[in-house]
This record gives C-alpha cells, structure tokens and sequence, in this order.
C-alpha cells in the first residue's frame, strides 16, 4: 500500500485527488509554482513543495522538478490529475525508471493512443467502429483529393497530434480542400511541431458520445456507460451529462462491450475515455484519453463509484473494486464547467475572488479550488469551478442545476454562470435535442456582443 502519493498538478483536480488519498488513509504531496503558493490545494495537501516560476513550462511540466520532489518527500507514486503531464508518455517512462509508480496506464498505451492514426488502426484491429477515412497521415494533395473523392464530402482534416481544435479544417467540395489542407498542416506544425494530418469523413449533426472504461492491468476491464458532451465550443466541452439523454439500453450495452473488450485485449490499467461521434444510431471510434477526465463526476454520480480511489487501488496492484455486473445506473448527473472568462467572447478574467459561495443541498457537488480573497493567476487554464448535480430523472437533475447555479456566488471576476442561466431556459436543453453543432449556432444567435 502507498503511504505517500504525489499529485503533479493544480486546481479542483489536484483537491479531488488529495481527498480521495485522505479517505484512504494515504498522505498527499502538493507542488506548486510560485503563483499557486497561496493555493487550496497547497493548503489542503499534507506536505507542499515549489517547482519553479508561474509559467508551466517551468513548474508544471517540468518533469526533474516533480522527480526531485518526489525524491526529497519520499512519495511512492505520482496522479497526474488532467492536462499537464497526464497523457505524456516519456513523463511515465521516467516515473518508472525510477522507481516511482505511476497512477495511470503504461507508457505504451498512453503512446499509442496518443497518436490519433496508430489510435485509430489499433481501435479498428480491436473491433471498435471507426470513422470512414485514410488509414494512416495523408502526405500531399493529390492523394487527399483521391481519398475525399472516394469516402464522399464533407470531410475534416484533422492534426495527427492534435487537440483542443487547432489543426482540424472543414471541407464541403474539392475546392475547399486544398485551402483546409494546407492549413490544417500549417496549424499543426506551429501547435505541436508535427504537421501530419489525417482525413474522415464529416457528420453533419453528430453528438458527442464517450464511454467510460476502466482496466486493472491484467485483462479485466469493464465499461461505466456513456457521457453526452455535445454541447460544445470551438471543440472546447462546456456541459456534460450521463447518461446520454439519447443512447438506448441496448447501444449502451452494445458499444460498452465493444470498449471493455478491446482495452482488456490489451491489458489497459486504471481509467480510460473511448470517445465517439454518434449519429442515426451509430458510434464512430474518434480518440481515447488515457486518463481521468474533467467530466468524471458525472459517471460516479450515476454509479456511486469513487474513480480517484480505484486509479489508486489499480496502481497499487489490487484488483478492481467493483465488477460489470455490479454496475447498474442510479439517475442521471449533469456537470457545467464555470471558467473565469468574460462573455461574449469568452476572454480569460483572471483577478480576485472577493466573495464565494458554493451551493449546497442534496444532490449537488460543487469541485473548485477558490476561495474568499483568492487570486486567480493568469498563467493557467480559466477552468476555475465544476457544477455537478444529481437527481432520480434528467428533469429532476435540470431543476436542480437551474436551482443551484442561482445558490452559486463568485464575486470579483466575470464568469461563464450567466450563459447556463440562458441555455437551462432552451427547449433543445430541455429536451436534449441538440448536437455538437447546436451550442456554436445558438452563441452566434444569442450571445452577441
């Protein structure tokens, strides 16, 4: 057993980890930049150690200084939380060779799904749908216009190393294509230093559709239903909710299966995301995250499963807690994400928080690191509050979110609540009519500035 963890990042995430470790009785080390010294989870963490300056190059992403902290506090493993580090596969080769155990899955299943195209081919030989397209980067022009000619438009051209949306390029008609080639390759290039792009086919109204795996390592694996994170901005999710309000028993059933199979194929350790676009009844494989996911809470909402918790028991070689049987789904959960950004053009506020108030009452989770006369820095990710409510029914859980963001109190920086007050009062919200498309044309309409 750890008597000691490290938990490499900032922020709710790095909390949410501090408290699982504390219910097990396990000792947390909190680093921190020189911005984050007066930090939450600094204050909440057992031990506390700088890493460095306020840019993340410096302090978060360097990986000797969480090594040497490791080192001098004697903690046995490191959780990596989400972002930074989490999905960087030297950064676990390293943790290894020296001999720290790491919260998460090998190096080599990070690496593979890292790479969109080798994610892609490897999904596809594990029996997971995948979206038509090129098999592998597409090089030039000429064999882009040959394939576009062959699946059909519209198409995307994605970045193989890509995220967040940068180097993903739209195009209707061969005359669009060579303008979104070149530019997906130029964005890549400057965004991760690898201009290689891929080609799938584009769905006009799809949804957002992620299953939640989870292995321990050793080719037991189990699924914990889906997420629905549709509503989205320039590729950024916004609102998260499980389960889908549009997903059958049955296809749950059915892709679940798929996804527990393939990562139990391959020995996956600890909490994975296989995520898809969804549309007539159809999944398509898009990508996998190989850690825990911003939206985690809603999955353990609905299944009354502490995800932190097993990540540590699977690290520390004990088996899962909990088998597929014993999954069953208990209501319905909806997260939104509350960023210190200015509408309408969503620019970063960071400033003090002179007043807040986190809503409370049954069936409300609230995970944020602020409070009263905290400074938020302007060096991190405006991510600064996750709402997460509960009910019996998705009407129960919409009430309650509506009811609880009117509790919410964050005084001395602008937020984003004010654009979930106006989305709850929209019929496509209500009902959960809506895709990946609906949250763009809706702010173009309704949240001019």
């Amino acid at each position: 057993m750890f008597d000691k963890i490290l938990v490499a990042n900032r922020g709710e995430i790095a909390l949410r980890v501090i408290r699982a470790a504390r219910e097990m009785g396990i000792r947390s080390v909190a680093v921190h930049s020189t911005a984050d010294t007066d930090a939450m989870h600094v204050r909440m963490a057992d031990e506390s150690v700088c890493i460095g300056p306020a840019p993340s190059s410096d302090s978060y992403l360097s990986i000797p200084s969480i090594i040497a902290a490791c080192e001098v506090t004697g903690a046995q493993a490191i959780h990596p939380g989400y972002g930074f580090l989490s999905e960087n596969a030297n950064f676990v080769q390293i943790v290894e060779d020296h001999d720290i155990a790491f919260i998460g899955p090998r190096a080599e299943h990070i690496r593979i799904m890292g790479d969109k195209i080798t994610a892609k081919e490897t999904m596809r030989d594990l029996g997971v749908p995948c979206v038509p397209g090129s098999e592998g980067g597409v090089s030039d022009l000429a064999e882009a216009k040959a394939l576009c000619a062959e699946i059909g438009y519209p198409i995307i051209v994605k970045a193989t190393a890509g995220g967040g949306g940068r180097g993903m390029k739209v195009a209707r008609s061969e005359e669009e294509l060579e303008r979104a080639f070149l530019t997906a390759r130029s964005e890549a290039k400057a965004a991760f230093g690898n201009p290689d792009v891929y080609i799938e086919k584009y769905l006009g109204r799809p949804r957002h559709i992620e299953i939640q795996v989870f292995g321990d390592g050793k080719g037991n694996a189990v699924h914990l239903g889906e997420r629905d994170c549709s509503l989205q901005r320039r590729h950024q999710k916004v609102l998260e909710e499980a389960p889908g309000p549009c997903i059958t028993d049955e296809e749950r059933e059915r892709i679940g299966a798929i996804c527990a199979n393939a990562v139990s194929r391959i020995n996956y350790a600890g909490a994975g995301t296989v995520e898809f676009l969804y549309e007539d009844g159809e999944f398509y494989f898009i990508e996998m995250n190989t850690r825990l996911q911003v939206e985690h809470p809603v999955t353990e909402a609905i299944f009354g499963i502490d995800l932190v918790r097993e990540q540590i028991r699977v690290a520390e070689g004990l088996p899962m807690s909990f088998t597929q049987d014993d999954l069953k789904i208990n209501g319905h959960a909806i997260e939104v994400r509350i960023n210190a950004e200015k509408l309408p053009d969503f620019s970063p506020r960071p400033g003090r928080i002179t007043q807040f108030h986190a809503p409370g009452g049954l069936g409300v989770r609230m995970d944020s690191a602020l409070y009263d006369g905290y400074m938020i820095p302007p060096y991190y990710d405006s991510l600064i509050a996750k709402l997460i409510v509960h009910g019996s029914d998705r009407k129960t859980a919409l009430s309650r979110l509506n009811r609880a963001l009117g509790e919410l109190i964050v005084d001395g920086v602008d937020t984003t609540v004010p654009l979930f007050h106006a989305l709850l009062q929209e019929e496509a919200i209500q009902t959960g009519d809506y895709n990946i498309h609906w949250l763009e044309t809706w702010l173009e309409t309704n949240l001019q500035g």
